[in-house]
């Protein structure tokens, strides 16, 4: 074989292995390959949190494409992530995008998780959201910070135990606490006792209790046919007993009339209050009467009216008469 044309075909062959070594870094490198055709969609995402260029884009399990770069956005506050997806997977503009590692601890990748696929499809170069992913390290340092309060947390339960076991559970309360705990039982004992004693007395007693029983029931079903008779008899005479209560309104009005009269003077009882001559007159033949009534006591009727006169004496005066001179029924 001539050297020349054996040189050619090396350099032929180490040609083709460049131009193909090149292709593949060129698949690697935007993470397509390199004879499918792909549309770019621009993803805005608040993190990416550990995503690599290349990472797979999966939708439903099934990779529809990759992450060709990550770069940071205009604003400054956030990545914008371009993914190529294969032009045969139709994406909708209502399907989340999301970050997720590839278990606890895997490589992250793009998630897409169609809704209901109403809204038209992404094209080449449009935008669309990713929701805010899942920080591990975030996570860390919250747990670490809610560990750190648990343990404060815990370290104050410890010295309030520590205080209630010097404070509450020493010596002296636990000896209290016994006493109490005896006066307890000693108590519901007593109580117990006191609870068979009036279940005995219930029991010895228990017709007496009957009886008694019987008798209230007696007495209030004839308290109710009391009630019902006085019901009817009122019913009955409603009309008497309005007119006697009208009769007691009247009788009663005319008292007032009546006091009024004597109070103002007029009649005799009133002449008799306003008029002091009259009063005193009426008063003198009350003294009277009260003297005559006396006498009628003493002496008797025929002793008043048939008075005898004693013998007269030489020296001695006559005698006092018998009542006085203002007495109507007094000898002349």
């Amino acid at each position: 074989m001539n050297k020349t044309r054996l040189e050619w075909k090396v350099g032929l062959f180490v040609f083709i292995g460049l131009v193909l070594l090149a292709g593949l870094l060129l698949e690697f490198s935007k993470g397509t390959t390199l004879f499918q055709a792909t549309n770019t969609v621009y993803l805005d995402a608040p993190d990416v949190v550990g995503l690599r260029v290349r990472a797979d884009i999966l939708m439903s399990g099934v990779k529809v494409g990759s992450v060709a770069a990550i770069d940071l956005a205009p604003d400054g506050r956030s990545a914008m992530i371009t993914l190529r997806i294969y032009k045969q997977y139709r994406i909708h503009q209502d399907a989340r995008f999301v970050i997720e590692p590839s278990g606890l601890l895997g490589d992250q990748y793009v998630a897409i998780l169609p809704t209901d696929n109403k809204r038209p499809v992404l094209e080449n170069g449009a935008h669309a959201k990713a929701e805010a992913p899942f920080n591990l390290q975030e996570f860390a340092r919250s747990a670490g910070d809610l560990i750190e309060r648990v343990d404060e947390t815990v370290k104050r339960l410890s010295s309030m135990i520590d205080d209630v076991h010097r404070h509450v559970l020493n010596e002296r309360t636990l000896t209290n606490f016994a006493a109490v705990a005896g006066n307890l039982r000693l108590a519901s004992e007593q109580a117990l006792a006191a609870l068979d004693s009036l279940n005995a007395l219930v029991s010895s007693n228990g017709p007496a209790i009957t009886q008694s029983g019987s008798n209230l029931v007696l007495f209030s079903d004839r308290m109710d046919q009391f009630a019902a008779a006085l019901n009817g008899v009122v019913a009955s005479n409603r009309t008497e007993i309005t007119a006697t209560v009208k009769n007691l309104e009247a009788s009663t009005q005319m008292l007032q009339g009546l006091l009024a009269d004597v109070q103002a003077g007029k009649g005799l009882a009133g002449n008799l209050l306003k008029n002091e001559q009259l009063a005193s007159n009426v008063s003198q033949v009350a003294s009277n009467l009260s003297v005559t009534t006396s006498n009628l006591n003493r002496l008797g009727l025929w002793g008043v009216l048939w008075q005898h006169k004693p013998p007269k004496a030489a020296a001695s005066p006559p005698p006092p008469p018998l009542i006085s001179p203002k007495n109507p029924f007094a000898s002349h």
